[in-house]
């Protein structure tokens, strides 16, 4: 670590703490060249991937745009906000667990649906129309055929 007032390369490390939510280490260090002391702190810095829409515009992932999602799908529905709450993060440690640099916002969108079926299958239905743009009755009633074949989860039918 690099000393801020004299620019040296040459510091200890005089005393370590630990911050009391445990997200961080706070550090007193010491410059061997001019004596003076600073402090450093550690955090972690989580980088999530790319989000590559299908125009292939590239941005930052959003969870809120994701809880916007869930919220639309989930409208006048009985499923609680920890449970969204709880999807979202779901969705968002899926995103980060890729490893992946960008993620296309297809895959997102079908991580989506897999939360989706597990809350409510109405607000997967709702979901699905519009992501996989319905054009008729007939897509309905296929994805409610789907949907019945998949075993009892969550809230609601």
């Amino acid at each position: 670590m690099k000393c801020p007032f004299c620019k040296g390369h040459d510091t200890q490390v005089v005393d370590t703490r630990e911050s009391e939510e445990g997200d961080s280490i706070r550090r007193r260090r010491r410059c061997v060249s001019c004596d003076k002391r600073f402090t450093t702190f550690e955090t972690v810095e989580l980088r999530m991937p790319q989000v590559v829409k299908q125009n292939g515009i590239r941005c930052e992932f959003d969870a809120e745009k994701l809880r916007t999602s869930f919220k639309r799908a989930l409208h006048k529905r009985p499923v609680s906000t920890e449970m969204v709450d709880a999807a979202v993060d779901q969705v968002s440690q899926k995103v980060y667990a890729s490893g992946e640099r960008e993620i296309g916002s297809r895959q997102i969108g079908e991580m989506v649906m897999q939360e989706l079926l597990k809350l409510d299958k109405v607000a997967y239905i709702r979901f699905a129309s519009v992501y996989k743009s319905f054009q008729d009755v007939g897509d309905f009633a296929d994805a409610v055929k789907a949907v019945r074949k998949t075993p009892a989860s969550g809230q609601s039918s």
